[in-house]
């Protein structure tokens, strides 16, 4: 690892940086989160009842389902995220598809944040729970529903005139391919894997929810045993094993998943993670790249790493490169270290105007960091430097 010529100012902070940003997806052993079973049609006329027997404008779980389907009119393959976008403000997570492509969703409950639109779910999440919270229906006047999965853009489903005692089912959300993309978190293997070996994986999947991961194991290793180029498969069972501290099966297994799909991004994701935690920037710039040559638009997560690990080697230019980009794209806030990052290699480069306005906006974004003490010492030395370069 490079020594930045700049560290004295920054306090040798930088080791710290990967460390406290890391957002690896969860792994099978967490807790489920929330997200509810399909309810039931309240029925009466036109799918509405009674609704002048609602007290108005109460918080209620407003129940929501539906189905996504691919523009072919095929069903995704991987479960994809719901999520509500209400004007002005961030998207929320509200639950994700089953392996059918129906989804069913309590507004409000606030799911864990995923960091990019490249996350799939742990898998335990997606069995049904009890509702939290609540939402008034004024409070969903101005959102719609979309569906999240990278190399996709998709349709929209307003809510503006959906009630409390409204019929739930709000119609299938249409998801459209991007043009000049080729990377994907869904596999094209996936629709020519045989019926034995689709119904082992399923059976994995279904394991993975109730927390079962030696019958997932078993289910998983049986599938790519039948049916050894299903991508989907091999990144489940490597993720099993990443979970299980197994890390040379899981590596061994992501790139089995990547021999048999090459532009299926989920296990490219988890090696540079890997490459990461192990300290090996080399590697973890090389697959980060290649996550951004198949698919520039989706992955934030994949820029930020990509700027740490040429940071590390001392590249300073291919750095600040992805970690602008890594800032430009998260429109909604969810790594503010992208900027705190920004602002290192940017007084690395001695510029310290940049580095001081990039510094206080992860301060203004994340003020009660556990890091920001620090920070503000930081920013104080930044301007002091700046300062000191003018004169």
């Amino acid at each position: 690892m490079y020594l930045s010529r700049f560290s004295g100012i920054l306090g040798g902070f930088f080791a710290a940086l990967f460390l406290l940003s890391a957002q690896t997806r969860p792994m099978p052993g967490t807790p489920p989160n929330p997200a509810p079973d399909f309810p039931g049609n309240p029925g009466g006329v036109n799918g509405r009842m009674g609704r002048e027997t609602a007290p108005e404008d109460m918080r209620h779980p407003i129940l929501l389902n539906g189905k996504v389907t691919l523009d072919d009119g095929s069903v995704p393959s991987e479960p994809v995220r719901i999520e509500r976008v209400c004007s002005g403000g961030r998207p929320h997570a509200e639950g994700f598809t089953d392996i059918k492509g129906r989804f069913s969703v309590t507004l409000g409950q606030e799911m864990d944040a995923m960091p990019d639109a490249s996350e799939a779910p742990d898998r335990s999440q997606l069995p049904g729970a009890t509702p939290m919270g609540g939402m008034r229906d004024s409070q969903i006047q101005n959102c719609e529903l979309r569906a999240v999965l990278a190399g996709f853009r998709s349709d929209t489903i307003s809510l503006a005139a959906h009630r409390y005692l409204d019929n739930p089912d709000v119609g299938t959300i249409v998801l459209h391919r991007m043009a000049n993309v080729q990377g994907l978190t869904i596999s094209a293997t996936s629709a020519l894997a045989p019926k034995d070996a689709r119904k082992a994986y399923e059976k994995a999947l279904e394991a993975e929810k109730k927390n079962k991961p030696d019958e997932a194991q078993k289910e998983l290793e049986k599938a790519v045993a039948l049916y050894p180029k299903y991508a989907a498969a091999w990144f489940e069972l490597g993720r099993l094993y990443e979970s299980r501290d197994h890390f040379d099966q899981a590596r061994d297994a992501y790139n089995h998943s990547i021999s048999a799909d090459a532009n299926y991004i989920n296990p490219y994701e988890r090696v540079f993670e890997l490459d990461a935690r192990d300290g090996k920037w080399q590697d973890a710039a090389a697959v980060s790249e290649k996550v951004l040559r198949l698919n520039p638009y989706d992955f934030p997560r994949a820029y930020y790493l990509n700027a740490f690990a040429n940071f590390q080697l001392h590249n300073l230019d291919a750095a600040e490169k992805s970690a602008r980009e890594a800032v430009r794209l998260d429109t909604s806030h969810q790594n503010p270290r992208a900027l705190y990052l920004l602002g290192i290699i940017l007084a690395d480069k001695q510029d310290f105007t940049g580095a001081a306005e990039n510094l206080r906006a992860y301060l203004q974004q994340a003020p009660d960091a556990q890091d920001a003490p620090k920070v503000k010492e930081q920013l104080a030395r930044v301007e002091k430097a700046g300062g000191a370069k003018q004169q």
